[in-house]
């Protein structure tokens, strides 16, 4: 008498099993990871996962593993490709130009604010001078005028 085990798996559960392993193999992640995946998701162990792969389910997805990994590489070579040619490529001119031509506005601004202010604090003493001798020449007048009467 032979009847199902409760710990069998399903198909269902070999299907979400080799799909995530050939996904990890072509996102260039380890089996491991896929099987850690996987047993979280069953509520098994990453290592009944892997014994399930290794023992049954490799052999019928052969090619498809192959597959997996041919696109793994084309993706690798398409993504060094996108960064070799970003690292290459050159900034452009007209647009370094521009750029310093606003560091050069935005710095002359600054200097002038700075002029500006101190221009502002000298007129601001020059005022209080002003002033002050105002009163002392109208001190002064003062006096005169009584020394002459």
């Amino acid at each position: 008498m032979q009847g199902n085990r409760q710990d069998a798996w399903t198909s269902d559960e070999d299907i979400l099993l080799a799909e995530t392993v050939l996904r990890y193999i072509r996102e260039g992640k380890t089996q491991l990871e896929a099987f850690k995946e996987v047993g979280e998701k069953l509520s098994r162990t990453s290592a009944a996962c892997g014994f399930r792969w290794n023992a049954t389910l490799r052999k019928q997805y052969e090619e498809a593993i192959q597959l997996a990994k041919q696109n793994r590489k084309k993706i690798s070579y398409q993504s060094q490709q996108k960064l070799d040619t970003s690292q290459t490529e050159q900034p452009n001119i007209h647009e370094v130009i521009q750029t310093l031509e606003r560091l050069q506005k935005y710095y002359q601004e600054i200097d002038h604010q700075e002029e500006l202010r101190k221009l502002v604090e000298e007129n601001k003493q020059l005022k209080q001078k002003l002033y002050q001798y105002q009163v002392f020449l109208e001190t002064v007048q003062q006096a005169m005028e009584k020394v002459k009467h």
